[in-house]
């Protein structure tokens, strides 16, 4: 059975979370990711969620960072004010990111599109979003990919990712490395050493490159190479994803 693009980003956004790492996880396919992760390669990683519960690990999929699932199987449960301390701690490796817009160096905007007196739309806003961004040693963003959300430059920097480029994020104070993979439904993306500006890593089986330029405002370093395609994982791997979203709450088939 071939992998869905959602079962793809799924793997990529799991291959980034280390052993023993301590994760900040929203709910949706950062959540699938961290468990996939945890029943695979990385056993002894801790979940931090949104609402305070500690390396829970529910069978029934959790719909809200509250939801009664998580706290009937969390080690422990404190409040959101905790979680995000945890990061303004430097406690946390690796957080999952969600955003309207990003940009060419990995900026995410949740707050307003257009100008921001007189947006045309005004977004929640950062939540925690801030917090990961500048204090979590290492940030994976997971998006759809559509033209609307890929601008050249965000319409406002909600959680910071290398701002203008080389050394900013230093010169700012922030601490963590910023973001080190984008993964959309469309490609794998990494960011330049030298430039920090957005890179292609892989494409996803069925996308064509035309597809991912038409779809972003800036260039992508690498689209004139070779570009590998995102493996599919073994058919056991792939049995074990299904199993953990049953009812295809968040893998859509």
């Amino acid at each position: 059975m071939s992998w869905t693009k959602d079962e793809l980003m799924i793997a990529a956004a799991a291959e980034v979370i280390e052993n023993r790492d301590i994760a900040l996880v929203g709910i949706g396919l950062p959540v699938m990711a961290a468990m996939f992760a945890k029943h695979t390669t990385a056993p002894d990683l801790k979940l931090i969620y949104e609402s305070g519960a500690i390396d829970a690990l529910p069978k029934d999929l959790p719909q809200g960072p509250g939801d009664f699932p998580l706290l009937r199987t969390s080690t422990m449960t404190t409040s959101l004010f905790d979680a995000l301390g945890y990061v303004q701690r430097g406690k946390v490796d690796i957080a999952f990111l969600g955003a309207a817009e990003i940009d060419q160096y990995g900026n995410l905007n949740a707050t307003v599109i257009g100008d921001y007196m007189r947006p045309d739309c005004r977004l929640p806003g950062s939540g925690g979003a801030n917090d990961m961004g500048s204090s979590a040693r290492k940030i994976v963003v997971i998006t759809r990919h559509l033209r609307r959300k890929f601008p050249a430059r965000v319409s406002y920097i909600t959680t910071p990712g290398f701002l203008s480029g080389p050394g900013a994020r230093e010169r700012h104070g922030l601490g963590g490395e910023g973001p080190v993979r984008v993964v959309t439904d469309l490609g794998v993306f990494g960011f330049d050493d030298e430039t920090k500006r957005m890179r292609i890593l892989s494409i996803h089986p069925g996308t064509s490159k035309q597809e991912i330029i038409d779809n972003t405002q800036f260039e992508i370093l690498g689209m004139d190479a070779d570009i590998p395609v995102t493996a599919e994982r073994s058919e056991e791997l792939h049995r074990l994803l299904q199993s953990l979203d049953p009812q295809h709450i968040y893998i859509k088939n």
